[in-house]
């Protein structure tokens, strides 16, 4: 449970942050890491738009630069947009300079001040500084975590099943390396959602 819902305690080390929404309102909010890539992004807006849900997508800015088309997609069918580095840095042991420029030159191309740290990794000097140049960083209440390779599509399901509750922010991931996974977990988990009358908003 660690892993998949993080604890007070952790959420407390980033008081700030974003970690689950308004927890009065059975409402859920789909979030996708490390896209855009046409293998994989293409489908989940697919997926998506035949469930009228929209969805927020924290982009590394080295794929939007690489495929500038699926970006475009994804914001034309109007899902909401963030930053997850130019280069999906996680900021531990990362000078908060480098980090922080690694940051802004993403945001060039993703022009959102919505920021995930990649595997929620950021020291506290990163975060202070980032926050005072007006982003905001956004964690997570569930991560699917769809990119282990050693868990099963059934698992990954399941622990969006047995975590969920009203505001979590759920992490799916738009890669190659969660593909497996997440194309079996994430449509069903989007019909089971539904049918527990969840909705579904972009952060």
């Amino acid at each position: 449970m660690f892993i998949e819902q993080p604890s007070f305690y952790l959420r407390m080390f980033y008081p700030h942050a974003l970690w689950r929404k308004n927890k009065n309102e059975k409402m859920v909010y789909l979030t996708f890491d490390d896209g855009p890539i046409p293998e994989v992004t293409p489908w989940v807006l697919d997926v998506l738009r035949e469930n009228g849900v929209k969805a927020t997508f924290f982009c590394v800015g080295d794929n939007v630069r690489k495929h500038p088309e699926v970006f475009e997609m994804l914001k034309n069918e109007g899902h909401q947009v963030g930053n997850h580095t130019y280069n999906h840095l996680p900021g531990f042991f990362k000078d908060a300079d480098f980090y922080i420029d690694n940051v802004i030159k993403a945001d060039q191309l993703i022009q959102s001040k919505l920021l995930r740290p990649p595997h929620g990794h950021i020291t506290r000097k990163q975060y202070h500084r980032l926050r005072n140049m007006g982003f905001r960083v956004v964690m997570w209440d569930l991560i699917t975590r769809d990119y282990n390779a050693k868990l099963s599509p059934e698992r990954i399901l399941n622990n969006v099943k047995k975590y969920v509750r009203n505001g979590s922010i759920i992490v799916f991931h738009d890669s190659l390396k969660a593909e497996k996974n997440m194309r079996y977990a994430m449509p069903r988990a989007i019909e089971w959602l539904k049918e527990q009358g969840y909705e579904f908003g972009t952060l």
